[in-house]
Formats: C-alpha cells, structure tokens, sequence
C-alpha cells in the first residue's frame, strides 16, 4: 500500500526537524529536514540546501511551510520527498507556538507515538518501510558525551568549497560563505524501552544540540568541559526533571536495511510536565 501519492500538490508541513548541517558530495551542504502533514503523517524534505535560502524563505522549527512535492526516487524510504522545484518555491505560514501547555503542536505530533523500539523497527525493516516516528522512552538512563573528530572529511571541504558560494554581509557586499563548523563531540541517550529489560543508546543528530553546544562554549569562553556540562544540563537534568520527553526518531539510508538499528534521534520533543507549566522555553 502507498504511504503517499507520487506527487503532493499544495502540501502543507509543519516541521519538526532540522538535523545539523553536513558538507555533501552532491550539494554544498546536506541538511535532513522533516515533519508532518496535516493529518499528522510524517514527510521527509531533501535536498534542502538551507543555509542557501534566502532569508525570508528561511523556516524555523513547528513552522507551517507549504510546497509542492514529489517522491524522491533516489530515497526507497516512502516517507522522502523532495520539492518538485526550486526550494526558494517555498511558501512560510504561521508558526505554532507553545500557548496551552503546548496543545496545538501535541495535535500533530503526538498522535502516533511508539514506546516499543522492537515494534519500530520491524516496521523499518519489513515491507513498510517506516522511517521516521516520534518515540516515548519509558526511561532515560544516561546523557552520554564522547569525543569526535573535530574537521570534516577533507573530501567533504574540496567539495563545499568548489561551489564557491556567497553570503551578502551587512554592507552589501558578497563574503565567501564558511563551512559549518564541525561538532567536536558526539551526544546520545541511553534509555529503556517497553517491553525490554536491556537499555538501547541512540545517538543525537538534531541541530539544536549543536547550536546549544556553540551557544554553551561563547558562554563559558571556550572551555569545552563547562560546555558540555551545561549541554548535559539541559539535555539530561531539566529535560527529564521538567518535560514530557518524546524522542523524533529517523532512519539513515545508508542502514535502513543493514544495520540491527537504522535509527538516530534526529529530535526532541520536550512539553512541559504539569508542574513545570509557566516555565520559560530552552531555545
């Protein structure tokens, strides 16, 4: 059965990630973007060169965008389209807040939840196909922070850099646009699932956890320890003191069908607990 039609005329999706930006052999920059559609079924968007939008056609996160789409043949995971032509074709409308203990983002988020990992992946890797869900840990264990490389694939850099693209600075005038700076650590959950008695980990890919990492370092003036203990912070005490924690979870094609587990943690969902009601946004 056909998740969705070939082409999507007029598709409306409020999107609810945004993975951190990664140097591409095919385009200049690669960045994972995905969310739902009205009726609440997810859609994935690629390629997006985003930081290449101009800026009123720059959409942030829980932002309704409207474009014409069409399957992307090239991605066998039926949720991946692209747009069916020039990404500048988008349209920005209103973006939901979080008034109401966040309701009007729970209303299409929420509706199809998984607390079964090994349910999730059968899906993924059965003749559905599935790639993209929204995930309620029954436990987070762990915040765990490992080291990285710290540059991108020299391969990667001669490839952004032969598209020799431009950014317009505050005067006007054309600046060579920089490469994204890489994250020097990797960040990821360990959590306990329904139904398991052994914890899974998950790495985190969403670009908030990189920009929360910068923001974190200018702060502490470039100690990279104190970074992450604030990046910890947030991640691990306040989210899971003070928010209803739901994990957004996608695939990778590169492992849909080879790994134990494609999935990565492409972002967080973090409504207020009742008692945390009133409480001012992390981001």
């Amino acid at each position: 059965m056909e998740y969705l039609p070939e082409i999507i005329e007029n598709a409306k999706v409020l999107i609810t990630v945004k993975t951190y930006p990664l140097p591409s052999n095919k385009y200049e920059e690669l960045v994972c973007t995905a969310g739902v559609l009205e009726d609440g079924r997810w859609i994935r968007i690629y390629p997006i060169p985003f930081r290449s939008l101009p800026n009123d056609k720059k959409f942030g996160k829980y932002q309704w965008i409207q474009l014409d789409l069409i399957r992307n043949k090239k991605d066998f995971r039926p949720e991946s389209y692209r747009p069916k032509s020039d990404a500048s074709s988008i349209q920005i409308l209103d973006k939901v807040g979080t008034e109401h203990e966040w309701a009007e983002r729970k209303k299409f988020v929420l509706r199809d939840v998984f607390t079964s990992f090994k349910d999730l992946i059968e899906l993924a890797k059965s003749d559905t196909q599935k790639s993209l869900a929204t995930f309620r840990p029954r436990e987070i264990v762990e915040f765990i922070i490992e080291d990285d490389k710290r540059t991108w694939k020299e391969q990667w850099i001669a490839n952004y850099e032969q598209y020799g693209l431009f950014d317009i600075d505050e005067k006007g005038e054309g600046v060579l646009r920089k490469i994204v700076d890489k994250i020097p650590y990797k960040y990821s959950y360990r959590f306990f699932c329904e139904g398991e008695t052994k914890p899974r980990t998950l790495m985190i890919e969403d670009w908030e956890i990189g920009a929360l990492y910068w923001n974190c370092l200018k702060q502490v003036d470039g100690d990279e320890t104190k970074a992450n203990e604030l990046v910890s912070k947030k991640y691990f005490e306040e989210f899971l003191n003070k928010k209803d924690l739901h994990l957004f979870v996608g695939t990778t094609k590169q492992y849909h069908n080879v790994a134990p587990n494609p999935f990565v943690i492409i972002g967080v969902f973090y409504p207020p607990t009742r008692k945390d009601i009133g409480q001012v946004e992390l981001f």
